[in-house]
């Protein structure tokens, strides 16, 4: 630990306790982070789950958007800054953006924007009109900053050569991964047998796994594509044996609970407890995401499972070929067809290299950072 880093994050949405993967990849950060710093976390009230993290947490902001424009609140962070005698600000996405720079000029602060996207990019996939403006915003948030913190390499060079950032201070820290190892087979297995008997599911069957909250866009744009273009194409044929399990909260309701699709070979789960059961006991992890931007963090646990995964290209961004072995086989966006008959000639017993925890370790990747935060101090 460095004991002259004094770090404030400021996190500026609901992310304790951690659900979805934007939240885990704020929350793993900070709590491994302040393992090698000195962290303290300011955010808002709605977070819960405070005083198990292993840093302190002040819930001082509003639940209401209007959050995002109260002046008032370069004040009150302006007295933590000098109280804590804080020499580093961390904020989470550019929203924050202009207060982290008044912060910086009138406190002597570093100021650290950890980006876990091109923010205007995904909403220009999303077709918001406004995504041109973000992006300005966004780009003098990154040049403002002492240090940049991307979370893969294509959005570190993005931000090099469009926002005219210096390289020396950018850095790619992926979302990471808890776990040094894979789980041992016996607890796949035990896993597998779990889910066999909680949803009625033959041994015999492939168990074809997709999750991720399905109010999202990209994730259920990715389950009609489940739904319409690759599972017409599973049940034609014969000799495939396999059930597809779903897990997700927030599915629309005119879904019905995909109850239309239970004597397809698909299984609504819906939101699990332990998403960690499914990971380790299925057999595939599907992935046919082709919008949204970043990494797609579903992507990092399944591999981190030792669960073989098949992706769209646009999906796997940010995953390096080098580190997974035969784990995950990509295939080109919208290729349907080729990802259907790649995904029934996967090697599921195939191993993880252990290159991946070197990777993706979350107290590896903490370490990168604070390395990063010091040099640049």
């Amino acid at each position: 630990m460095d004991k002259a880093i004094n770090i404030l994050s400021l996190v500026s949405y609901k992310f304790l306790p951690p659900d979805m993967g934007g939240q885990k990849g704020v929350a793993f950060f900070n709590r491994y982070l302040s393992k090698q710093t000195n962290l303290i976390c300011v955010t808002i009230k709605e977070n819960t789950q405070t005083t198990t993290e292993g840093y302190p947490i002040k819930n001082i902001l509003s639940n209401i958007s209007a959050r995002y424009i109260n002046p008032f609140y370069f004040f009150t962070l302006r007295r933590i800054i000098n109280k804590e005698k804080i020499t580093h600000l961390i904020i989470e996405h550019p929203y924050y953006g202009w207060l982290g720079i008044l912060l910086k000029w009138f406190c002597k602060v570093k100021l650290v924007v950890h980006s876990h996207n091109i923010e205007s990019l995904r909403f220009k996939t999303l077709n918001k009109w406004w995504w041109g403006i973000l992006w300005y915003y966004e780009k003098m948030t990154h040049k403002s900053a002492n240090h940049n913190f991307f979370i893969q390499d294509n959005d570190r060079n993005y931000a090099i050569e469009n926002f005219k950032l210096t390289p020396d201070t950018c850095t790619t820290i992926t979302y990471g991964f808890e776990l040094s190892e894979a789980p041992a087979p016996a607890d796949k297995q035990s896993a597998r047998e779990q889910i066999c008997k909680l949803h009625n599911i033959d041994a015999s069957d492939n168990i074809l796994l997709f999750n991720g909250t399905l109010s999202y866009k990209p994730n259920l744009d990715a389950l009609d594509i489940i739904l319409e273009k690759i599972n017409p194409k599973l049940l034609a044929t014969e000799d495939y044996s396999y059930k597809i399990i779903i897990c997700g909260n927030k599915l629309p309701a005119v879904y019905n609970g995909l109850a239309d699709y239970r004597d397809k070979n698909l299984v609504y789960a819906g939101f699990v407890e332990d998403i960690n059961l499914y990971f380790k006991g299925a057999d595939i992890f599907i992935n046919p995401v082709i919008e949204g931007g970043g990494i797609k963090t579903k992507v990092v646990e399944a591999l981190g499972y030792d669960l073989s995964v098949i992706s769209s290209q646009s999906g796997a961004i940010g995953i390096p070929e080098a580190i997974t072995g035969n784990k995950i086989i990509i295939v080109p966006d919208n290729d349907w067809d080729n990802f259907t008959v790649r995904l029934m000639s996967i090697d599921s017993k195939a191993s993880i290299p252990t290159a991946f925890f070197g990777h993706f370790n979350w107290g590896h990747i903490a370490q990168r950072a604070a390395q990063a935060i010091i040099k640049n101090s």
